[in-house]
C-alpha cells in the first residue's frame, strides 16, 4: 500500500509542478484574490471566475447576442447615413437660392 501511496503522492506533486509551469496556479490565485477584495460578492462565484480567465472561447448565447446587436446597430447606422444625405440634399436646397439671391 506504501507503494501505491508513493505512486498518487508523486503524480500529484508531478501536476502541481505542471500548474506551477504553465503558470495556472498565479493565473488562479490572482483571480481568487480579485474575488476576495470584491466589496459586494457576485452572486455566481463560478461565472465570475469564467469572466476573468479569459481563457476560453466566448458562450454561444453571448455570441448570438452580440451577433444580433450588431445588426441592429448596423441598419441604425445605415438609417443615419440615409438620414444625413436627405438632410444635406434639403440644406443644399435652401443654401442654393439663398446664394443666387445674394448675386442679384
Amino acid at each position: 500500500m506504501s507503494a501505491t501511496y508513493k505512486t498518487s503522492e508523486s503524480k500529484r506533486e508531478e501536476y502541481r509542478k505542471y500548474l506551477e509551469k504553465e503558470g495556472v496556479l498565479d493565473a488562479l490565485t490572482k483571480i481568487l484574490v480579485v474575488l476576495y477584495e470584491e466589496p459586494e460578492k457576485p452572486i455566481n462565484a463560478l461565472d465570475f471566475l469564467k469572466q476573468h480567465l479569459h481563457g476560453g472561447p466566448p458562450e454561444s448565447s453571448d455570441v448570438e447576442t452580440l451577433r444580433l446587436e450588431l445588426q441592429e446597430l448596423q441598419t441604425k447606422h445605415e438609417a443615419a447615413l440615409s438620414d444625413n444625405e436627405e438632410l444635406k440634399a434639403k440644406l443644399q436646397q435652401y443654401e442654393t437660392p439663398a446664394e443666387e439671391k445674394e448675386a442679384e
